[in-house]
């Protein structure tokens, strides 16, 4: 019991209405202290309790899984300042047995606030290849989960796009994982030098909606900062022509880049701008863990419809038939803007299949 359990308000009262404050004072500093001491070992605890909550979910076996479901299901725990289902569902498809996983979380249903759990470890296992046909609970999971979730707009099979999805590595003592981000030598159509310095007449004409769709994997995996822009042209244009013409286009990304400074682009495919979108929300920036699997894949999916301009409500098999028809580009500079550091700063274009829209995204992750 805390010394203040027994604390005789009423006299304390008297005392400040008699003048005495500075007993009041002193109350007031004990409490200070009493809190700050309990803010600290609550957070010890959060982050003793991740620990275990991490070592179950990384330990194989439906022995771990089963005493998991079990502190998840009676105890609930709140480890951080985010839910740690997503990150969880992530551990789990990484370290167990799908037959394991299928038994333990998807079998055995009623606990309906870990349906949470369930929607994400399902997206992470289809992300790795898994056919939920191949497991009669997790093809159930398909017709019984919630609907309004967020999740259900992804689709139930892996997509060709997705394909080549990169996930971290974790252990007990630690992980290793990397966005790739690095402008490749293949495909390289970096324009000639010296470039004009006439800047582009056209106008950003990105509205709220379409420039939150194109930043949301940056946005989720916390980077530093990032841009959207999207440019409507009087007539058709080649793709041979997209290189001169972005490092012109009215975007601060680009701004003070002169005429012979770095700028380097290259023609990529719609699957490795998926992969790399998917690896910004999923897996964060420097100071970030991100998103993990599940809503690495929506995020990474919500920026490839405002790139490639699918219309509003389209679904995931429509969002990837527009980005197959679409050309896509990732540039990199030497501006401000930009800060040149491995692995934390890109720019990606999107020429829409009309070739009269060019969509940008420029992601950076140094402040």
């Amino acid at each position: 019991m805390s010394d203040l359990d027994g604390l005789p308000w009423s006299q304390a009262e008297q005392r400040a209405a008699q003048g005495n404050s500075a007993s009041m004072r002193e109350l007031g500093e004990q409490l200070a202290d009493q809190h700050a001491e309990a803010v600290r070992q609550a957070r010890e605890y959060e982050r003793q309790l991740a620990q275990v909550v991490r070592v179950l979910a990384l330990t194989p076996g439906r022995d771990s899984l089963g005493h998991l479901l079990r502190l998840l299901d009676e105890k609930r725990p709140s480890t951080g300042r985010r839910p740690p289902l997503p990150f969880v569902a992530s551990l789990l498809a990484e370290h167990h047995q799908v037959a394991d996983l299928a038994a333990t979380f998807f079998e055995r249903r009623g606990q309906e606030h870990l349906d949470e759990l369930r929607d994400c470890l399902f997206h992470e296992l289809v992300l790795r290849g898994v056919e939920a046909d191949a497991f009669p609970a997790l093809r159930s999971w398909t017709i019984v989960r919630p609907g309004w979730h967020a999740l259900a707009w992804l689709p139930v099979r892996r997509s060709n796009l997705e394909a080549g999805a990169d996930f971290p590595r974790r252990s007990i003592n630690g992980s290793a994982y990397g966005v790739p981000s690095q402008l490749p030598v293949e495909g390289r159509v970096d324009p000639p030098t010296p470039r004009t310095s006439e800047r582009s007449a056209l106008r950003d004409m990105a509205t709220a909606d379409v420039h939150e769709s194109i930043v949301a994997a940056v946005r989720a995996g916390e980077w530093g900062d990032r841009g959207a822009w999207v440019f409507m042209l009087d007539e058709a244009v080649a793709p041979e022509r997209v290189p001169v013409l972005l490092p012109t286009l009215p975007m601060p990304c680009v701004d003070g880049l002169g005429p012979t400074d770095r700028f380097g682009v290259a023609v990529r495919t719609p699957d490795e701008i998926w992969r790399l979108l998917f690896a910004t929300a999923s897996m964060g920036g420097m100071f970030d863990s991100g998103v993990h699997g599940a809503y690495g894949r929506l995020w990474a999916w919500r920026s490839v419809a405002g790139l490639c301009g699918a219309p509003a409500g389209a679904s995931a098999e429509e969002v990837e038939q527009r980005a197959l028809q679409s050309t896509w580009f990732h540039f990199e500079a030497d501006t401000d803007w930009f800060h040149g550091d491995i692995d934390s700063d890109y720019g990606i274009a999107a020429l829409s299949p009309d070739r009269r829209r060019i969509a940008v995204l420029a992601a950076t992750d140094t402040d």
